[in-house]
């Protein structure tokens, strides 16, 4: 088991950052906006009960997103994030927010913060244009006390079967984000926690 303390977005040497990107280890070179890894077939548009930016559901006024100013200095493209499965563990709350880039610009991301996510099956796969694909696995991922994700999409699909796929700036779900998913897979653009701890885990360079 790998674990990592108080482990954020931050930085490593620069060498490391030209060539390569960990969202959860260090600060990665701006690139194309990111894509899903795959797509899940039918889903809904936003989450449970909420439609989409034209028809959103009822009780889902449109929202705009708010900067945050506890985030730290991120990059973007997201690394892609999947996962069998994904609990969140006593969420807090799920807002739209803008966090600031490394070239001075500001991104609008989900903030998810809980006391746990619990990923199974973990599998980071971080690439640009520009430099090799580093694959990290891990047989279970934790991010426990404090925790803060920040994602700029969300596709998977909930115990009942319903598919989800929510992309920034899709107004947030708020209460209605189911505690258990599956199938998940998350642009990630950076996290926060107390602990950070992985399992059985292994990473790939792929040139």
């Amino acid at each position: 088991m790998l674990s990592l303390g108080l482990s954020v977005v931050g930085a490593t040497s620069a060498q490391a950052a030209e060539s390569l990107c960990i969202p959860l280890l260090m600060t990665c070179s701006p690139d194309d906006p990111s894509t899903p890894l795959t797509d899940v077939g039918d889903t809904v548009g936003g989450l449970i009960g909420l439609g989409d930016d034209t028809s959103p559901g009822l009780g889902a006024p449109l929202v705009e997103p708010v900067a945050d100013p506890a985030a730290p200095v991120m990059t973007l493209p997201a690394a892609q994030l999947g996962g069998s499965s994904l609990a969140i563990n006593g969420l807090k709350s799920l807002s739209l927010v803008t966090v600031p880039l490394a070239d001075g610009s500001r991104a609008t991301v989900f903030k998810i913060e809980a006391d746990q996510f619990v990923i199974d099956d973990f599998v980071l796969d971080v690439r640009n244009s520009t430099s090799p694909s580093l694959v990290s696995t891990s047989t279970q991922m934790r991010l426990t006390g404090n925790a803060v994700v920040y994602v700029d999409s969300v596709t998977a699909t909930t115990l009942g079967g319903l598919g989800i796929s929510l992309l920034a700036p899709t107004p947030p779900p708020g209460d209605e984000l189911p505690s258990q998913l599956l199938g998940v897979h998350l642009g990630l653009v950076g996290c926060t926690a107390n602990l950070i701890e992985f399992d059985d885990s292994h990473q790939h360079l792929y040139e």
